[in-house]
């Protein structure tokens, strides 16, 4: 079963697949208004229930962030993902880890499940257009807990309709508030509350994070601060750099501070010689420190030596694909969080979903545009230099890459 979210909306969806009693996953798959913009969910069903949802920002951010409440956000750098669990959704993989090894509670475990499915159904919920595609098969497993979809929806649906009532003071979940006058919050708030304001509304934590870390609901979070919003007394201003789409979650996890910083790097793995010259050309105009690799065989013998930032990787490959290394990949702990672009000139909302269940972060058509290029990679590294470019190279760039890529 696939189709268009215009054709058929999320709510009836739910339905129709809780009716009749499906097992299995669907992928949902939304375009932003920018290039490379994409946001992309799956939803685990076990005979018409759902037992787990992806986000739709990847990696192990949103777990982690679950995690704080037990004070294990960084227990998961020392795990081996479970056996047990699916190796394509390390985040489920990694919440077993916890639990095998006891280092959390079943009904920690279950709460944190039930509050990652609340949220991300508070966020699809909202969405009108983009494309579907629902795969029977077996369950995720193991599964430590099953949600009825109808009540689940009714409950979110309620709180969504909530939320609009804090228009226009409120608007996103992923702004940060931040003390605007602590003089008269003093006078109007009691100590301790005064005190836990100040600890979370620092201007660099979203209400998104705050929620995850006192596992409470996100509508009664942004309702606890409505009023001194509304006041002035509380300012909800957009995340830092760091924290933003322009830098993935994923890199942020891995990302270590270094005394020297040097340019970001990428490995290209292409096998058409003139489309891995004019992505290497090009990136590296931008300040990318870029090496190109003309098969997966080749490039899997040194890119463990090479370390990169992010990995840029063709699909039709002869020996090893780009399905493949991508799966080899993610069962490495070097590569777990690095963000890997598939890069074909398959157009088909099928390709698209396998690359997500071999654990690619995003996907990107030939022929593209380079802008297209620069602003996904832009969003999961950064920018390449360190200082900013002369705009004679940048124009250069469009020359170079003659302003698309060819399919080979």
């Amino acid at each position: 079963m696939q189709g268009q979210l215009s054709e058929i909306d999320i709510r009836s969806l739910l339905h129709l697949i809780e009716l009749g009693q499906r097992t299995g996953e669907l992928y949902l798959e939304v375009e932003g208004a920018h290039p490379g913009d994409r946001r992309s969910w799956f939803v685990f069903f076990r005979q018409g229930a759902i037992v787990y949802c992806t986000s739709g920002e990847g990696g192990t951010t949103r777990l982690r962030d679950y995690l704080h409440r037990y004070a294990l956000e960084t227990a998961i750098d020392e795990l081996s993902v479970s056996k047990m669990a699916s190796i394509s959704e390390p985040e489920y993989g990694y919440l077993w880890a916890l639990l095998e090894t006891h280092q959390l509670e079943p009904v920690q475990g279950r709460n944190i499940l039930q509050a990652m499915v609340h949220e991300a159904l508070f966020d699809l919920l909202t969405v009108h257009e983009g494309r579907f595609i629902f795969n029977m098969g077996e369950a995720i497993a193991p599964h430590l807990t099953s949600l009825a979809v109808s009540p689940l929806i009714s409950q979110v649906a309620q709180e969504l309709q909530d939320w609009k009532q804090l228009y226009p003071y409120v608007q996103s979940p992923d702004l940060c508030p931040v003390l605007t006058d602590v003089q008269r919050l003093r006078e109007v708030l009691p100590a301790q509350t005064l005190q836990t304001f100040s600890e979370w509304a620092t201007g660099s934590i979203t209400l998104r994070q705050i929620a995850r870390y006192r596992q409470r609901p996100l509508l009664a979070v942004a309702q606890a601060l409505y009023p001194y919003i509304q006041e002035g007394l509380v300012q909800l201003i957009e995340p830092p750099l760091e924290h933003s789409a322009a830098r993935s979650r994923w890199h942020q996890v891995m990302t270590v501070q270094d005394p020297n910083p040097r340019a970001p790097r990428i490995v290209c793995i292409e096998d058409s010689p003139a489309v891995c010259r004019a992505i290497e050309q090009g990136l590296q105009l931008l300040g990318y420190d870029v090496v190109g690799f003309l098969s997966a065989l080749e490039a899997i013998s040194q890119v463990f030596e090479l370390r990169p930032d992010l990995i840029l990787c063709d699909i039709a490959m002869p020996h090893l694909d780009g399905y493949e290394l991508c799966a080899m990949l993610r069962q490495t702990r070097l590569f777990r969080h690095v963000p890997i672009i598939m890069i074909t000139g398959r157009e088909g909302f099928l390709d698209r979903t396998q690359a997500r269940l071999a654990g690619a972060t995003d996907y990107l058509t030939k022929p593209f545009k380079r802008q297209e290029l620069k602003a996904l990679i832009e969003r999961y590294i950064g920018s390449g230099r360190l200082e900013p470019a002369p705009e004679e190279e940048i124009s250069d760039l469009a020359l170079s890459t003659a302003e698309s890529l060819p399919v080979p």
